[in-house]
């Protein structure tokens, strides 16, 4: 997994963090859910990019 792989994930996790948070304090229950899905699809990425390492090696 390359360095630049692995940062924009970990933004992409903490970007929705960020917005389940601010929808859980909010009550937008829409923009908690996408924070979730937003955490989801970067821990997807994460696993994609470990299942490719794995074969390179």
């Amino acid at each position: 997994m390359g360095l630049d792989d692995k940062i924009g994930n970990a933004a992409e996790s903490a970007g929705g963090k960020a917005k389940e948070t601010a929808g859980k304090a909010t009550g937008d229950e829409r923009l908690e859910a996408e924070g979730k899905g937003d955490q989801v699809k970067a821990d997807l990425k994460n696993a994609a990019e470990k299942v490719k390492d794995a074969f390179k090696h």
